[in-house]
């Protein structure tokens, strides 16, 4: 034990007690489905900085590579970017001065835990940036048709980085459709808090088409 302060101690002065929802005192894994909504910050009111974990499988080896890509958009209240450096993806790892850092690509999926991580230091954003929006996407060069109904066990996570806990987890259950693009989701501020909207619908068109949705000149062949 050590002497810092607890903030479940009974003897505290009730003033002093930050607001600690139930399911972090208990380390509960809150599980969003699709179309829900929940305050994030309700749930931990001490997230500032978080990482954003995306993870899948694919559903067979044997084949053409199947190559899926976690992509972010900070978008203004007209929802859109103001420059190409809101797009954060493979080709472009960091935004705002750092404040959002990819940590790169995954070319296969295997393994286990999160296939690609996103650092997301929610304090450092401007306040003009209202949300986040997160997709994912396959590469599909060779035009060899991949898509969506080739990948499984699709999951999207946050977790607070100061206190290691993983504050929700979407998981995609069951056919996530034959588009090349998923939008995973939003993370929304709304005052103070932050909101998150799962979303889990499948985009036909691949990176390009959502980049283009969202205010990016695509100036380039964009993978997926």
């Amino acid at each position: 034990m050590n002497d810092t302060f607890n903030p479940y101690d009974d003897n505290a002065d009730d003033d002093d007690l930050p607001e600690i929802a139930p399911q972090m005192e208990q380390h509960n894994l809150v599980r969003v489905k699709k179309g829900e909504e929940i305050n994030v910050t309700r749930i931990d009111p001490t997230i500032r900085e978080i990482t954003v974990g995306v993870g899948w499988d694919l559903k067979r080896i044997e084949g053409d590579p199947v190559d899926v890509d976690a992509s972010l958009f900070l978008l203004d209240k007209n929802d859109k970017t103001r420059e190409d450096e809101d797009f954060v993806f493979y080709n472009n790892l960091m935004a705002r001065e750092g404040a959002v850092r990819h940590l790169g690509d995954s070319r296969t999926g295997a393994g286990d835990g999160d296939d690609e991580k996103i650092i997301i230091d929610l304090m450092a954003l401007p306040f003009e940036i209202v949300r986040v929006a997160f997709v994912l996407s396959i590469y599909d060069l060779d035009m060899n048709s991949n898509n969506f109904t080739q990948v499984k066990n699709v999951y999207f996570r946050i977790v607070n980085n100061e206190t290691t806990l993983e504050t929700f987890r979407f998981e995609l259950d069951g056919d996530m459709g034959s588009g090349t693009g998923i939008l995973i989701g939003f993370l929304e501020r709304v005052g103070s808090d932050w909101i998150y909207k799962a979303a889990g619908d499948p985009i036909h068109g691949g990176l390009a088409k959502i980049a283009g949705d969202y205010g990016i000149v695509v100036t380039q062949s964009l993978r997926g």
